[in-house]
């Protein structure tokens, strides 16, 4: 049977994805509001979709934390924290900048729901490590039409 150091391990990995996905979602948030240019359209409306996305699995981690007995994030700054998605405060960004950074902060999120199934496997939560494989088709999918994009 798991031990404490396997279930705190993966309450750890969970907040850390958890923080991903609210920086993730404020990030690409902030592109739909901002972006300008020939493709303005398209990416207005991929990028409220993918925001949307984003911010639904917000729940569905803090939920896996508490049921796995943690405690989740409390505020913005636990958020950047425990997040590798940095924040982008520039005022005016490219249409294609915008893309390829997402496409980044997308392929890094796929790592780290690894790194959540992994903790997840080796804290024999099932659940946690049946839904890491939705959440990395989804990421996956973002990676794939960002790049799609960016040709």
């Amino acid at each position: 049977m798991p031990g404490d150091n396997a279930n705190k391990a993966l309450i750890d990995s969970l907040n850390g994805l958890l923080a991903d996905y609210f920086a993730l979602y404020v990030k690409t948030k902030n592109y739909h509001w901002h972006v300008a240019g020939l493709n303005f359209h398209d990416l207005h409306l991929l990028f409220d979709e993918q925001s949307a996305e984003l911010f639904a699995l917000t729940d569905v981690v803090a939920e896996r934390v508490r049921k796995n007995g943690g405690r989740t994030l409390t505020s913005i700054k636990s958020v950047g924290a425990h997040s590798v998605i940095k924040d982008d405060d520039r005022e005016k960004v490219d249409a294609l900048d915008m893309v390829k950074t997402l496409r980044d902060d997308n392929a890094k999120l796929v790592a780290r729901i690894r790194e959540a199934k992994a903790a997840a496997g080796a804290a024999g939560d099932n659940a946690t490590e049946g839904l890491s494989d939705d959440w990395t088709d989804q990421a996956e999918k973002r990676v794939w039409f960002l790049s799609q994009i960016l040709g």
